[in-house]
């Protein structure tokens, strides 16, 4: 079920809130769990028991880690539920991939188990490790309320596409928290912001990606228009259903964590991803970079690290070698501005340092959108005319005149400047 879907808009969304506000203090956890198991089980409930199988595993190794007074017992048990907790991502995301590259590899033809991948595993997944780890460290008491704990892990909203809501972040929400008409307003208008990101926007754009991937008459322009289009596309799809979880936590009364803060008005890739998918940067900060030693080591661990998490992080999205190169290219571009021309970057006109990042994730998009590394390298030639083809075409003239405009509304969204000139706007008016 997904929040744009007309099952979730009409029927769904309606009833759950109507039941919600409806039932007592003590029983909104009740109904947010079931509400969400609906929600999660609607379109494949064989894979509740995944879910199922992973709260508890979380729950009773916190519980567990809380109570072991032995230090190398604690680290015993984290180090066992962690693995326990990840097993049926790994199983269910990476088994086919590590089939795929032990057949290449030795020559066998073991088959494919093509599992298909349960809506939200990544998600709920990185959140049980996370309030696991935290417990081990003593950032939270393990939460005794099996309940409390279910409803955290599979509360709806943030279950399609994050943002990654760790436990601490809604620890005493998920006990107590406040409902209010101001909080269900602004949550009503972050849903629908997200809502129109995701239709009126990168729907529409995908029609355009669409129709470039079906064409057989490519031009450079063509090619262009692709990139940007994907660029765009995938911003506001991923930042429209944060903004529409976050809606719809505000609504049931929990305040989630940013996911998105303008990410293409970036000048460096470092700041691009201190802007763009906050909660998984920070995942990977807290939970494998520091562990790992951070950047308090020395230069060769430091690189090792660096490119370690980045190729982890190309793994999170996908299960392919595209997607761990995208992730190891981040890495490299990170040590680079570390180590090369990050200074000379700084001193850089905006202009140039702001079209030297665009250009970087334009390129890094078309690595993941494609199916296959060659075929990722054959649409960055496109880029430039290999292959000699034209540089305009009949089709490629016709859908910039159909999707130009889209285009320009998209990149000027995808800045401050509409919520700065509306916010202008409200106060000269309350001003007058």
């Amino acid at each position: 079920m997904l929040f744009s879907s007309i099952t979730f808009l009409i029927y769904f969304l309606p009833c759950m809130v109507l039941v919600y506000f409806l039932a007592p203090g003590r029983m909104k956890n009740t109904v947010l769990l079931l509400g969400s198991l609906i929600f999660y089980g609607w379109g494949e409930p064989k894979y509740l028991p995944v879910m199922a199988a992973v709260i508890l595993a979380g729950y009773l190794s916190a519980r567990l880690i809380g109570t072991c007074q032995n230090k190398r017992q604690s680290k015993i048990l984290l180090a066992a539920a962690v693995l326990l907790e990840i097993f049926p991502l790994i199983y269910c995301k990476y088994a086919d991939f590590f089939i795929q590259n032990l057949n290449v590899l030795t020559g066998q033809k073991i088959p494919l188990l093509s599992i298909a991948m349960p809506l939200g595993i990544s998600f709920y997944t990185f959140q049980v490790i996370s309030y696991t780890v935290d417990v081990y460290r003593g950032d939270v008491p393990a939460q005794k309320n099996l309940l409390t704990f279910a409803a955290y892990v599979a509360m709806f909203p943030q279950l399609v596409a994050g943002p990654i809501v760790r436990y601490s972040d809604i620890r005493s929400q998920l006990e107590n928290r406040m409902h209010s008409v101001e909080k269900c307003a602004y949550g009503i208008r972050r849903f629908v912001t997200g809502l129109s990101k995701k239709i009126l926007i990168a729907n529409v754009l995908g029609e355009l990606i669409g129709q470039f991937q079906a064409s057989e008459e490519k031009s450079v322009l063509f090619f262009w228009m692709y990139a940007v289009a994907f660029m765009l596309q995938i911003y506001f799809d991923f930042s429209g259903y944060s903004d529409m979880a976050i809606g719809l936590g505000r609504i049931l009364g929990f305040q989630f964590p940013e996911n998105f803060n303008y990410p293409l008005i970036s000048r460096s890739v470092k700041e691009f991803w201190r802007r763009w998918h906050i909660s998984l940067s920070s995942w990977f900060r807290d939970y494998v970079y520091i562990p790992l030693g951070g950047s308090r080591v020395k230069t060769g661990l430091y690189v090792r690290n660096v490119i370690a998490v980045w190729m982890l992080t190309g793994l999170w999205h996908g299960a392919s070698w595209n997607f761990v190169l995208w992730g190891a290219g981040f890495g490299v571009l990170l040590l680079c501005e570390r180590f090369l021309w990050g200074k000379w970057l700084e001193r850089m006109p905006s202009i140039i340092s702001h079209l030297y990042l665009l250009f970087i994730i334009l390129l890094s998009f078309i690595l993941f959108s494609a199916d296959t590394i060659p075929q990722a390298m054959q649409r960055i030639g496109g880029l430039f005319g290999a292959g000699k083809l034209p540089v305009i075409s009949v089709q490629s003239v016709y859908y910039l005149r159909s999707y130009g405009l889209l285009l320009i509304f998209a990149a000027i969204v995808a800045t401050p400047l509409p919520v700065t000139a509306f916010n202008r706007f409200m106060k000269t008016k309350a001003g007058s």
